[in-house]
Order: C-alpha cells, then sequence, then structure tokens
C-alpha cells in the first residue's frame, strides 16, 4: 500500500499528481504546516519534518523528485518515465531534476524572505533577487516550449510534473506575471490534465476529511 504524507501544495504536491497520473491506488496523510512544529509526532516517520514522506511495501523515501522517478519507472514505463535506450532520456533526467534544484530552490528563499520571515529578518532585496534568478532561469524553457507541447520525449512525463510543481508554487507567490507567452500557455496545458485537477481534489478533500487547513501552503527547508 502506498502512503502518502503530504501538506496542501507542498513539494508532496509532485509524488500525488504522479499517483493521480498512474492510477495507482493510494493513503494520504494530511499534516497541518510547517509539520516539524505542528505534528511533532511526524518526527518519527521523517526526523526532517519536512514532506514528501512515502512508502510502500518497506521502501521510504523522502524527495519528491526522485519519488516521482521511483513511481514512473516502477508503475508507469513507457509512460511517465523515458527509457534508458530512448533518444531523450538524458533530456529527461535533466528536466527531471531542473524542476527542483534550478527552479524550486530559489523559490524556497522567495518565501523565506518576503513571507516567512518577520520584522528585521525580512529582507525584500533578497527575496527580489532569487525572484529574478527563477525568473531568469525558467527563460531558457521558452524556445524549447515555443515548438513541443511537452519537455521531452514527445510526450507528458514524470519531468513535466516536477517542472509542473516549479509553476504552481510560482503561482501561489505571484511570479506567474513573470511567465513567458510559451511558458504561461505549457501551464495552462498542465493545469487542464484530469490528473492535476484530480490531485488538487484529492488534497482539498483529504484536508477537509482530516481537520487541516487547505490554505497553500509550500514547504521550504531553511
Amino acid at each position: 500500500m502506498v502512503i502518502l504524507h503530504h501538506c496542501v501544495s507542498a513539494r508532496s504536491f509532485r509524488p500525488l499528481w504522479a499517483l493521480e497520473e498512474i492510477g495507482v491506488p493510494y493513503e494520504l496523510a494530511m499534516l497541518p504546516f510547517p509539520p516539524r512544529a505542528l505534528a511533532r509526532s511526524y518526527l518519527d516517520i521523517n526526523p526532517l519534518g519536512t514532506v514528501p514522506a512515502f512508502s510502500e511495501d518497506g521502501v521510504r523515501m523522502t524527495e519528491s523528485v526522485a519519488i516521482c522517478q521511483y513511481l514512473a519507472a516502477r508503475f508507469s514505463a513507457g509512460r511517465l518515465d523515458v527509457g534508458v535506450d530512448e533518444p531523450d532520456y538524458g533530456a529527461y533526467l535533466n528536466f527531471l531534476h531542473f524542476g527542483e534544484a534550478t527552479l524550486t530552490f530559489p523559490q524556497t528563499l522567495v518565501l523565506r524572505y518576503a513571507h516567512f520571515e518577520v520584522g528585521e529578518r525580512r529582507q525584500p532585496q533578497v527575496a527580489e533577487d532569487y525572484a529574478r534568478w527563477f525568473a531568469a532561469r525558467l527563460r531558457t524553457l521558452e524556445p524549447l516550449l515555443a515548438k513541443q507541447e511537452y519537455l521531452c520525449a514527445d510526450r507528458f512525463t514524470a519531468a513535466d510534473i516536477s517542472v509542473g510543481y516549479a509553476l504552481l508554487l510560482a503561482q501561489h507567490l505571484g511570479l506567474n506575471e513573470r511567465f513567458t507567452p510559451a511558458v504561461s500557455t505549457y501551464w495552462k496545458r498542465l493545469q487542464a490534465r484530469p490528473a492535476y485537477q484530480a490531485a488538487m481534489a484529492a488534497q482539498a478533500a483529504a484536508a477537509s476529511a482530516q481537520g487541516v487547513a487547505t490554505i497553500p501552503s509550500p514547504d521550504i527547508r531553511p
């Protein structure tokens, strides 16, 4: 049985979206944000106190992109993953990790210094610098997405989930105003996917049923 520990619209949304794309049954355990402060018992599951925490038949994982890669390879070969013998295998791996390491990382600094810190610890210039960093790296996708619907392999893959979450986080932060035209169109295309919409509905329903606030609360790692 797949169990996913999740905060609303946090990084754990990536594996939730992947599970909906694949159609694997799962149990969604909702947590208040930040769980390391508001759900101390969760530290027994993930000592870092971050989400996601994923388990399946003895396998335990805590990195959102790695979980997507695992799910794609294990349950969706040829659909959400890209095989090692396919020409776009390298591009697939690159974009899979680009979504987290290059796009999500600078946004966590925006979150911290524009939203989560208080008083003198807020740093508007730092937040703006990293917002510009995010926008500059995101613009590198413009020429690619201007000529194709998805990032690689002529189909939707886990790499699109990885990058798509970065766009979701950007929308929460108001950074979607900096999207270039093709990126904006790509984001609308991703949001129109039934599995994306199902994941959104699933987290809202689970949060309501489990008494967890549904205000988007993207995870950061200070």
